[in-house]
């Protein structure tokens, strides 16, 4: 096991004895579109604030996955947000809503409003306007690729100085990310984000590397050849799309290993996989 992962777990143990961070409603008043006031209808964003002084400036919003039905908040949550910690990277842990209650475009809405809440709290969390990347797992990086492919300049006319912030993230981490509802779709994930009988223009547009242009972001992909649950194509059609585009990415696609592995910190090989995206975000002058 890299001893960087080594470091990271044992930082992690020591974190997970302190209070957990308390999660912040997206929308104080009230999320747009919700239909009910349950927990389930509440968009939040928790912040993992690197100790001021130790920071890099960077921070990262993290989508766990789950297939649009549940989320896996500790192994795709809170452990990476331990981790990014770690290396001196902030880290937001975004809880979106779900199907079969919420459908597009409301998930997407939910990481918008995530991008945009720390662009414009920049200052108080001690990080940079413009080092804000989204990194997301499974479905959580359909998510996360979702919102690098479909962004905006922010509404400046809007009452609320949130609304007025761009919600284009500055770079992606992309974890055996769904990407396509082509051929190689999690068609459960599909289902769950467009509901049953979607029609096939609103498919074309969440599959997301039909999206790519010049303008998506930077982007950091790793996946497994042995993924049953999401085939490794989402990464390589999402590389190749960037690549066409000509946007800087990085893919590392591992022989072994299954789907929802988090950091895989007892397997030798995939268990790297954290330093690669650590050097990757130091090369890209994200990280000292």
């Amino acid at each position: 096991m890299p001893r960087l992962l080594l470091a990271t777990l044992f930082l992690a143990r020591l974190a997970l004895a302190q209070p957990a961070p308390k999660p912040d409603l997206l929308w104080p008043d009230g999320a747009h579109g919700a239909q009910g006031t349950d927990d389930i209808d509440k968009p939040t964003l928790t912040p993992y604030l690197v100790p001021a002084g130790r920071g890099t400036g960077t921070a990262v919003i993290v989508c766990p996955g789950g297939g649009y039905a549940h989320l896996s908040m500790d192994k795709e949550g809170s452990e990476i947000a331990h981790w990014l910690n770690s290396i001196g990277v902030s880290a937001f842990v975004l809880k979106y809503r779900l199907g079969p209650k919420y459908h597009h475009p409301v998930e997407l809405g939910d990481a918008q409003r995530a991008i945009r809440t720390v662009r414009t709290k920049a200052a108080e969390y001690r990080v940079l306007p413009d080092r804000i990347g989204i990194m997301g797992f499974s479905a959580g990086g359909h998510l996360a690729s979702w919102a690098g492919t479909h962004f905006d300049a922010g509404n400046p006319n809007a009452a609320d100085s949130i609304d007025r912030a761009g919600s284009r993230p500055d770079f992606l981490v992309l974890c055996y990310p769904v990407i396509s509802f082509g051929q190689y779709a999690h068609r459960g994930s599909m289902q769950m984000l467009l509901g049953d009988n979607p029609d096939p223009k609103l498919v074309e547009l969440m599959s997301n590397e039909l999206q790519v242009t010049a303008q998506t972001p930077p982007t950091f992909l790793f996946h497994t050849t042995e993924d049953r649950t999401v085939p490794v194509e989402n990464s390589v059609l999402f590389y190749l799309a960037l690549r066409k585009a000509g946007v800087p990415a990085e893919m590392h696609i591992y022989e072994r290993g299954p789907h929802g592995v988090g950091l895989a910190a007892t397997d030798e090989a995939l268990s790297s996989w954290p330093s690669r995206l650590a050097t990757w975000l130091r090369v890209r002058g994200l990280l000292k």
